[in-house]
Order: C-alpha cells, then sequence, then structure tokens
C-alpha cells in the first residue's frame, strides 16, 4: 500500500513538473514506475501505455537509456532554465548556487547512454 501511494504522489510531483520549469517530470515517473512495477501491475501498465511518457519509462527500465530527442530536449531545458535563472537572481551566490543544483543532473543526464528509440 505504501508503495502505491508513492507512486501516486510521484505522478502527481510529475505532472507539477510538466507545468512548473523548476520541477523534473522523467524522473518523478520513473520513480512512480518502479513504485507500480512492485505493488500495481495495473497503474504501471498505464504508464507504460502513456503515448508521450511510456517509451521513456519503457527504455529506462530496459537498457537504462534514453531516446536522443528527449536527452537533447533535457539537457536544452535544463540549460535555458539555468539562464533564466541566473539572469533574473540578483546576487552572484544564489546564481551559483544554482548552477551547483543543475550541475550534477546535468552531467548524470550526458553521460546516459542513447537508446534506439524503438520499443
Amino acid at each position: 500500500m505504501l508503495l502505491k501511494i508513492s507512486g501516486l504522489f510521484f505522478v502527481g510531483l510529475a505532472l507539477l513538473g510538466a507545468v512548473l520549469p523548476i520541477l523534473p517530470t522523467t524522473p518523478f515517473l520513473l520513480v512512480a514506475a518502479a513504485c507500480f512495477a512492485k505493488s500495481s501491475p495495473r497503474m504501471h501498465k498505464m504508464l507504460l501505455e502513456n503515448k508521450v511518457f511510456g517509451p521513456l519509462i519503457y527504455h529506462w527500465q530496459q537498457t537504462r537509456s534514453i531516446p536522443k530527442r528527449a536527452k537533447i530536449i533535457a539537457l536544452l531545458s535544463m540549460l535555458l532554465a539555468l539562464a533564466w535563472s541566473c539572469y533574473i537572481l540578483p546576487q552572484w551566490y544564489l546564481q551559483l548556487t544554482v548552477v551547483l543544483l543543475v550541475l550534477g543532473p546535468f552531467i548524470f543526464i550526458y553521460r546516459l547512454p542513447l537508446s534506439d528509440g524503438n520499443r
């Protein structure tokens, strides 16, 4: 039951991430898929059958890889959000904090292998 609740929580975060530029979407869906894989085959299947996020989750679960297009979109989105944040933040130490917070996830995504894009 706790895994189902956690999965729903992460789906909720992913939905927020689809609207808010500061929150990622895909990592929350991956965590939700992992929770549902152990607790609710029906919810797990629903995530995998989603036309937008299903292939990303499938490739991640099977090969720990992401499609090239998703990787480019993720990295460009991070760079644009970083540039905008640094532009609107007046203090250098706040800008540095944002850069440091984005650096880890950026490197992680950059180093991910590319999938063939086919399901």
